[in-house]
């Protein structure tokens, strides 16, 4: 086979991003449940796509590094995607940790695992 450089100028310049956006407005890997902020997550604490996909070992290995040269080519987009599925997260967590029912509920949890350690005490 010989190398024809004319080849090349017949390749697509653009490659479609593999994702999925839930009703909740969360960008997911299409066809599995990772988020992209999980992708993310891992690759910005210095994981490689093959580490992580090892961490979600339904994702394909093309499927991750496309979502970081997604990242990578829309860097401000993305990180203001990240921010808002932050504050989100923030938003929900504080409404469910004001609930009445919630605090119940940790409080007895909480005085179950003390009896459970002063049990075990000597």
């Amino acid at each position: 086979m010989r190398y024809n450089p004319d080849a090349m100028t017949t390749l697509g310049t653009t490659i479609t991003a593999p994702f999925t956006v839930t009703e909740q407005g969360t960008i997911r890997i299409s066809g599995t449940r990772v988020s992209l902020d999980s992708i993310l997550y891992h690759y910005k604490l210095g994981a490689t796509p093959e580490q992580i996909a090892c961490k979600f070992q339904g994702l394909r290995l093309a499927d991750i590094h496309l979502a970081i040269a997604y990242y990578l080519n829309n860097r401000g987009e993305v990180e203001e995607y990240l921010r808002q599925q932050e504050a989100k997260g923030d938003a929900h967590q504080q409404k469910l940790e004001s609930d009445p029912n919630y605090q119940a509920a940790m409080s007895e949890m909480r005085e179950r695992l003390l009896a459970r350690w002063a049990a075990r005490q000597p």
